[in-house]
């Protein structure tokens, strides 16, 4: 398993703080997020978040907005949604939209866990492949 960078994002502090602790303890390195507002600055100042947490239901801008916005202005980074049983609909949408997966609150934490590694991964492969055809493209125009 590789270490991931990971950002959590949720408008519930104990939540943020529990979950942090625990992901934390596990090697994952976290950055966290009150609002899908502060998520996008810290995604603006840290290029090194490979996948972001997204709580679906946050007063003002909403995870699925936020996810959006992600996606938009930083489309390889992979993002799992989180959604109370109210909120399945809202986890489906994501997927539409582009999340690499979402799980239930409360989530289990090995599957959480197996979930941002599958997505750090994935995120890494795209860079690579990004990489790889950049490389291509400047030694095809030297010969």
């Amino acid at each position: 398993m590789t270490m991931a960078f990971v950002m959590l994002v949720d408008d519930e502090v104990p939540f943020v703080e529990t979950m942090t602790k625990r992901l934390e303890k596990r090697g994952i390195d976290i950055t966290t997020a009150f609002s899908g507002k502060e998520a996008l600055e810290k995604l603006d100042q840290n290029s090194k978040i490979e996948v972001v947490i997204l709580d679906v239901k946050m007063p003002e801008m909403d995870g699925i907005e936020t996810l959006r916005q992600i996606k938009m202005k930083f489309p390889l980074v992979e993002v799992i949604m989180l959604t109370g049983h109210a909120t399945v609909e809202s986890g489906l949408d994501g997927m539409k939209l582009g999340a690499f997966d979402y799980l239930m609150k409360p989530c289990d934490m090995d599957v959480l866990i197996a979930k941002v590694d599958e997505a750090a991964t994935k995120k890494r492969k795209h860079e690579e492949k990004i990489l790889e055809a950049r490389v291509k493209e400047i030694t095809s125009r030297r010969t």
